[in-house]
């Protein structure tokens, strides 16, 4: 951008900034993509200037498991779940979406994933992709794991690999390490996340495949990456123990009142208990299941009925940790910047000078029913204005 150039700079004027640490009010600049500057900034002239005060600015949030191409499909075909809107994403207030498969790996496909992934991105939102899905060995697009997250940009780990799970493939314990040594080494050659992301059912193995791991092999502990931790007290638990043998864990933000999750913690009281045990805070992540099939089973593995994943979940998760007395950074932190890190997405999940200009407005602090987003940006590019969604889907017709 020429150094006279002002047609391409927004001033975000007094909002109360966090990074998602709590700095107080001040002034974003944004120019093109990125972030400029933070702090107390003169007015520039012939710069737009949107006044944010009296809002809360935040990070965009990563959300780092979603169903870019919908989920579902256990209860037969009219149970497949549609691939998911963008402006989906956008009220929710996500700004960076990483796309898998689950279940079904034969109507689904990794390049079904990838074009959702295209997709979404030509209207503005950052996204990522996994290969891979429930299955084991792995579904993948170029014959290995490994060349998948060589060769594929936009791929960068694996998974929902599901373990201790009725719908699993019953992996061993030699097919997972040997799947996590894949991913680890092509993490290395790219220097992508090259994480094994670990879909966790009620199964009584619980993380065990994933202790073992760690005592027996050389692999970094960082390469195992379990979801749905909070799925029952008893593996939440072990997640919590686990993260003392160096891993990083991801709660699921579940609807309020899952029929399925009797008991469980809810993302919220997750963040709550992490903060309160003093675990290692960048090693808790939380996501949503976006798009994804809620599925509730009898004892014969018999779908009784299903909900949906949704975004909006995230910033509900957040205020009800909050509620409970979490510091609002440090639970903004699990879907902003402990995701962006994990998972080596270099500018996002923070607010600063150099990073992505990802971000977003709210009027006030998170409703725990769920929150506005008055205006969001996803790389420079004002995405929501004044609480209305001004990209969308070619297709989406929705009022």
């Amino acid at each position: 951008m020429n150094a006279h150039d002002t047609s391409r700079l927004t001033l975000i004027r007094g909002a109360d900034v966090y990074t998602p640490a709590h700095i107080g009010v001040a002034d974003v600049l944004i120019g093109g993509r990125e972030i400029l500057a933070v702090g107390s900034l003169p007015t520039i002239p012939g710069v737009v200037e949107v006044d944010a005060r009296g809002k809360m600015l935040l990070p965009g949030l990563v959300d780092l498991h979603t169903h870019l191409t919908g989920g579902g499909g256990e209860g037969g075909a009219e149970t497949r779940v549609p691939p998911v809107a963008l402006t989906s994403f956008l009220r929710a207030g996500v700004t960076t979406a990483v796309g898998l498969l689950g279940t079904d790996c034969e109507t689904r496909s990794i390049a079904e994933n990838l074009a959702c992934a295209r997709a979404l991105e030509a209207r503005g939102l950052t996204t990522f992709c996994y290969t891979g899905g429930y299955v084991v060995p792995p579904l993948t697009l170029t014959g290995s794991v490994r060349g998948d997250i060589v060769h594929v940009d936009r791929i960068v780990a694996v998974g929902e690999t599901a373990i201790s799970d009725h719908r699993s493939s019953q992996p061993t314990f030699e097919e997972i390490v040997r799947l996590a040594a894949e991913t680890h080494v092509a993490g290395m050659m790219t220097r992508k996340a090259g994480v094994l992301h670990l879909h966790l059912g009620d199964g009584v193995r619980g993380l065990e495949l994933v202790r073992r791991a760690i005592a027996e092999t050389e692999l970094p502990p960082r390469v195992f990456h379990p979801t749905h931790c909070n799925r029952n007290p008893a593996l939440w638990e072990e997640s919590r123990a686990l993260a003392g043998l160096g891993c990083t864990v991801d709660v699921t933000a579940f609807p309020k009142d899952d029929p399925a999750l009797p008991g469980a913690p809810s993302a919220g009281q997750a963040i709550h208990q992490w903060w309160q045990l003093g675990l290692p805070a960048e090693r808790l992540t939380v996501s949503s299941d976006g798009g994804g099939c809620l599925p509730h089973f009898d004892a014969d593995g018999v779908l009784l009925g299903m909900g949906v994943g949704t975004s909006a979940t995230l910033l509900e998760a957040v205020t009800e940790a909050v509620a409970l007395g979490t510091p609002f950074g440090y639970a903004l932190a699990t879907v902003t910047l402990n995701p962006a890190r994990h998972f080596r997405f270099r500018g996002k999940g923070r607010v600063a000078a150099g990073a992505d200009a990802d971000m977003l407005l709210l009027g006030a602090a998170p409703g725990r029913e769920g929150t506005h987003v008055l205006d969001l940006w996803a790389s420079g590019r004002r995405l929501v204005r004044d609480g209305a969604c001004v990209s969308r889907d070619l297709f989406d017709v929705s009022p």
